[in-house]
């Protein structure tokens, strides 16, 4: 009889949901249970580590739930940044405007000049259940709001004219079939 071994990790990496799933276009459930949320989290960050992304939304790796997890320290001129954890999230205030280039680890090799709010003020829970309002700009900014329109449906490239979405149409379609485009783009 022959013995299979299976290495078993605490905290294996989880399933990047891809575009095309529908699961990317449901509004998430707030967080009511707390209990196994330490774990979840801890999965979530080791699988945005492991795809060198510095964002994550929960419905990206298939839970319905509204928390999202980022860390921009890997990144030039952030190293002073921090791992944050935020649950049931809302933006209460935002003002000013900024472009950045955007990317997505659910629409990959996809980049594009995205518009959105310079500062916000955002509600948040933390895994001890205590709630902040905190104010954020710049790239974190940038990233909270990525990832909140995740947990809302929506993605990055749902922002882009109807003549940038043409450009992207095809490789949008192989995303959705093969979890990746033939070439990426950056527009």
């Amino acid at each position: 009889m022959m013995m299979i071994s299976q290495t078993v990790t605490a905290n294996p990496i989880l399933k990047i949901f891809k575009y095309g799933d529908p699961i990317l276009r449901k509004k998430v459930e707030d967080v009511t249970d707390f209990t196994k949320l330490p774990h979840l989290v801890e999965q979530m960050f080791n699988t945005m580590y492991e795809e060198h992304g510095i964002g994550l939304a929960a419905n990206q790796v298939g839970y319905s739930l509204n928390l999202l997890v980022l860390d921009t320290s890997c990144l030039e001129g952030e190293e002073d940044s921090k791992p944050y954890i935020f649950i049931n999230s809302e933006i209460i205030e935002s003002e000013g405007s900024t472009i950045m280039e955007e990317g997505c680890l659910s629409v990959p090799d996809i980049r594009a000049e995205i518009e959105r709010p310079e500062t916000i003020i955002i509600k948040f829970q933390d895994l001890e259940q205590n709630f902040h309002e905190e104010t954020f700009n710049g790239l974190i900014s940038r990233v909270i709001q990525h990832e909140l329109d995740h947990l809302k449906g929506k993605l990055f490239v749902d922002y882009l004219s109807p003549g940038k979405k043409m450009l992207i149409k095809k490789r949008l379609l192989e995303i959705s079939k093969n979890g990746s485009p033939s070439t990426g783009i950056i527009l």
